[in-house]
């Protein structure tokens, strides 16, 4: 069976705590602190791997944890970081938070490597915390906690073009002939279970990826038989083949199939259902001159909801040709950037609200000071050099109540606002 979704935990490495200890030497009598650091803890790496086209190693390795920083030693010397752990997944995978099913990246195009979870910053150690009035300080600070999160892998294949229908129409077989895969064809009256990908050349043109998205039936869009998993598929797609039996060799209505098909596409993303199709009359081969009557009621039915309609034979290869052409010329007047899902679910947004912080105004320094474990532990899971993370660092300070506390201490335009090795010129 085709793997195409799987549930997994994922947790990032804790940082390793800060070391208490004073220098001792012979002949020193009050060495100074010199506890070190804690190691970072690892990453949560999610990474395509072009030789993956399924999710079936995720079915029986479910827990993935990044190491631990190691805590900080004497005579400064610095915890061990934690290593990281590379998760592999074929591209077109989607990652989503389970609980919610939103989507935190989706690993196609450009995007082949993303930090999902990042270990916790290292503690300091004592020697940080040394000043003119406490030359002796006995507390370091603890390593930041993990991230952990359940997330559900869903691999939606990445096609140009889908191909679509009922069980037995064909799609196997023109498949086979219009692209290089090779699918096994035989006379299923269920369905072909896994999505087959080709790519069709078009002289003359650039081609295209053509996917044949397994046998609908309907109540598909709620989940009867298969059909959750194999309408995933379609998702990415840009025009929709719809292929249907015009021979009718077993006693279906072509015109009925249409659009019962079409009624579990809309039901199950309305935004799938209004993709440019059209329509492959097949197996024309079993049709006899002059009994070609459906052809004319298709395109009669279809044409004017700008469905155009294709006579064809898989078999013999007769009408193909000019329908690989009319779908070319459908994708070059299409947006050529590929389909991808935005984010939805930022794992940064699972900071504990509980966590305090504090607001202070630095007279000597004349700047603003923001801190507290809420902060320290925002800006370790943040990455405010990117776009979004930055979108969500301003989000952060709002809703936190971090900009009011700033406002009622008076600060001004062009006034400096720190946060740990951070300074920031404030600005409405």
């Amino acid at each position: 069976m085709f793997a195409d979704r799987a549930t997994i935990y994922v947790r990032s490495g804790k940082g390793g705590d800060g070391h208490v200890s004073f220098h001792r030497e012979k002949f020193v009598a009050n060495g100074g602190p010199d506890g070190g650091d804690g190691g970072r803890g690892g990453d949560v790496i999610f990474q395509v791997d072009e030789g993956l086209n399924t999710l079936t190693d995720f079915r029986h390795i479910r827990k993935y944890r990044a190491m631990d920083g190691e805590p900080g030693g004497k005579r400064n010397c610095r915890g061990k970081d934690g290593e990281d752990i590379i998760i592999k997944v074929p591209a077109g995978t989607v990652i989503k938070e389970e609980a919610s099913g939103k989507v935190i990246t989706d690993m196609s195009g450009d995007n082949t490597r993303v930090v999902l979870l990042k270990g916790g910053k290292g503690g300091n150690g004592n020697q940080h915390y040394a000043t003119s009035t406490m030359q002796v300080p006995k507390y370091a600070q603890p390593g930041q906690p993990a991230q952990e999160l359940n997330l559900l892998l869903e691999l939606k294949v990445i096609a140009d073009v889908g191909l679509v229908g009922f069980p037995n129409v064909g799609k196997s077989t023109f498949l086979s002939r219009v692209s290089n895969a090779r699918p096994k064809i035989a006379n299923y009256h269920f369905t072909t279970l896994n999505p087959n990908l080709g790519v069709v050349d078009v002289e003359g043109a650039k081609g295209f990826v053509i996917a044949d998205i397994p046998g609908l039936i309907e109540g598909a869009s709620e989940g009867i038989g298969l059909g959750h998993e194999f309408l995933r598929h379609i998702e990415r797609t840009k025009v929709i083949i719809h292929i249907v039996d015009a021979a009718g060799s077993e006693g279906r209505d072509p015109i009925e199939d249409i659009y019962a098909i079409n009624k579990e596409l809309n039901a199950y993303n309305a935004d799938i259902a209004n993709r440019p199709q059209v329509i492959a009359a097949n197996k024309m081969d079993m049709i006899y001159e002059g009994e070609d009557d459906i052809i004319q009621k298709l395109k009669a039915e279809f044409e004017p909801q700008g469905i155009e309609v294709f006579p064809i034979s898989a078999v013999s290869g007769k009408g193909i040709r000019e329908l690989l052409y009319k779908v070319e010329n459908m994708l070059d007047n299409l947006d050529e950037a590929p389909i991808i899902f935005e984010q939805e679910y930022f794992p940064e947004e699972m900071l504990d609200e509980s966590l305090p912080f504090t607001v202070v105004y630095d007279e000597e320094e004349d700047e603003y000071v923001v801190e507290g474990p809420r902060i320290e532990k925002m800006l370790g899971y943040t990455n405010i050099d990117s776009e979004k993370g930055f979108t969500f660092f301003q989000k952060f300070l709002k809703e936190s109540g971090v900009l009011e506390q700033l406002e009622e201490l008076g600060i001004k335009e062009g006034d400096t606002v720190r946060m740990y090795g951070l300074a920031f010129d404030y600005y409405k």
